[in-house]
């Protein structure tokens, strides 16, 4: 008798609970067959496995789960997985994967290394924090810098000059430049 199977990489397992730590859930979709899914899926730890899946119907849970005002992040690597990588949220494909699954996806990960996706969502939120704080920056910014500029203080004496308006706009400028660039890319 000979079994053939894919190996599991010794970093997956960590992955996946490092998912269920953060209240991301795993959910497993795989053409291959029941009992090799739920040997790698009991392994892993992945309690929501589908398996003997086609392309179309990989696709089909994702549409399920984004009906259910889910956000779906698949990550795949071959041609069955390019219709559900396009559908989903956000496609990450492999980058050691097919052409197609690369040209459906929104983001490629250059290893194979299932961290990576952890180190995207950081970044992601990281990048999400200082967008928010530059708005509020440059929010801040014109509700006082607006109204100095129309004069409204100016029954009292207090005029901003087109030139002090202007350096003030640029500092503005330099202040939200200088923190984008504090965000920590690892």
């Amino acid at each position: 008798m000979i079994a053939l199977g894919d190996v599991v990489k010794p970093e997956a397992k960590q992955f996946i609970q490092t998912l269920k730590d953060r209240k991301i859930t795993p959910v497993m979709l795989t053409g291959d067959n029941e009992s090799a899914a739920q040997a790698v899926a009991h392994y892993l730890g992945i309690d929501d496995f589908y398996a003997g899946l086609l392309p179309d119907d990989k696709e089909k849970i994702v549409q399920n789960y984004l009906q259910q005002g889910k956000k779906v992040i698949m990550v795949g690597d071959g041609i069955n997985d390019a219709p559900s990588l396009a559908r989903a949220t956000i496609g990450m494909a492999i980058g050691a994967g097919t052409d197609v699954a690369i040209d459906s996806a929104d983001v490629v990960l250059t290893n194979s290394n299932p961290n990576d996706i952890l180190h995207f969502l950081d970044l992601a939120k990281q990048t999400r924090r200082k967008m928010i704080q530059n708005l509020w920056w440059g929010a801040g910014y014109n509700i006082i810098a607006i109204p100095l500029a129309a004069g409204i203080l100016a029954p009292i004496g207090i005029l901003l000059s087109p030139a002090v308006g202007a350096v003030l706009m640029s500092l503005s400028t330099v202040v939200v430049a200088l923190n984008a660039l504090t965000l920590k890319i690892k």
